[in-house]
């Protein structure tokens, strides 16, 4: 079934919150950094893995979840937590390594934690995946309302933790559903000289489960797709594969030359921006005008520069506290 109206404003206005949060986060982290990049400096240090172009995966699949289904994303996930409803200004304080953040400021931008949301990200490759089979095994022995959401790289569908959790939930027919972002780069390894198969999806029949290929990065088809999985899920029939073509219209991190991308392919990408896309496909199907538009930009904009605010006059944690609520 297509989104409606209001089902795909929702998901533009998302799309448009979490690009303007990363362009901004751009900015602010390469603060202090040039002119010798060193990622120790500036407001926001370490590594930042953007998510730019890839905002169809997250409102395609969280247009259909709830507070109380679960969500495991990647070393990327801003998109995800932001379609998901993770606190912006809780999320952006983390990002900021502040004492008001999600986790106090000890997790920062890979480590996104939001338990009244389920939601959660990892930074290592695939390690979403099994708490997610675990959230849903957990749903189904209480009984419980809620499916189980695990977002991965194309690169992370040849981790061992792929497969296991694969079979373990379509042993257990599991409410749960994985998502595969192929954006054709596992940093700078291209897909095709990692992968045997030309699509992730073909994978599912080994485990008994359906796959879909959803390509050309379109919000709507991945809506159809993940509304399908979504409700087998729900309805106790088990776990879905799901792989998308997107596209990272960034680095793999901020600092990443790309000097391993064939020429032109950069500008082919942005030729295809979701964004610009799905702004003509509502103004050509629904009452969508300019000043409609302009507007729903400033609201994005208005949130997102109201969090960095909130994250910028935040205090840190005292330093007498960086050992606590940590293993040691």
């Amino acid at each position: 079934m297509k989104p409606n109206r209001e089902q795909q404003l929702w998901m533009y206005e998302h799309m448009l919150i979490s690009r303007y949060f990363e362009e901004t986060i751009e900015k602010i982290y390469m603060e202090g950094k040039l002119p010798a990049f060193n990622m120790a400096n500036g407001p926001i240090p370490g590594e930042m893995h953007l998510s730019n172009g890839q905002e169809p995966c997250a409102v395609g699949v969280c247009a259909h979840l709830t507070a109380t289904d679960i969500v495991t994303s990647t070393h990327r996930p801003h998109h995800v937590a932001i379609a998901k409803g993770v606190d912006l200004n809780k999320m952006t304080a983390e990002i900021f390594g502040k004492a008001t953040g999600l986790s106090g400021g000890r997790g920062g931008h890979m480590h996104i934690f939001d338990a009244k949301v389920n939601f959660s990200c990892s930074g290592i490759i695939a390690q979403g995946m099994g708490p997610a089979v675990g959230a849903a095994l957990s749903r189904k022995l209480q009984n419980k309302e809620g499916v189980a959401i695990a977002y991965i790289g194309e690169g992370a569908a040849n981790q061992g933790a792929f497969h296991e959790s694969l079979n373990l939930a379509s042993v257990w027919k599991l409410p749960v559903v994985f998502i595969i972002e192929d954006n054709a780069w596992g940093i700078s390894v291209a897909k095709t000289a990692s992968t045997a198969i030309e699509r992730n999806d073909q994978r599912a029949a080994a485990y008994g489960m359906p796959g879909y290929a959803v390509e050309n990065n379109d919000p709507i088809a991945i809506f159809e797709a993940a509304g399908e999985a979504i409700e087998r899920a729900r309805s106790g029939g088990g776990p879905s594969l799901i792989e998308i073509e997107t596209y990272r219209l960034a680095g793999h991190f901020m600092g990443d030359a790309e000097g391993y991308r064939p020429k032109g392919e950069k500008d082919a990408l942005f030729a295809k921006d979701p964004i610009p896309k799905f702004r003509e496909h509502l103004a050509a199907n629904f009452d969508w005008s300019n000043s409609d538009d302009e507007a729903m930009v400033k609201k994005a904009h208005e949130k997102v520069d109201a969090a960095i605010e909130f994250a910028r006059n935040s205090e840190y944690a005292p330093v007498e506290e960086a050992l606590e609520k940590v293993f040691v």
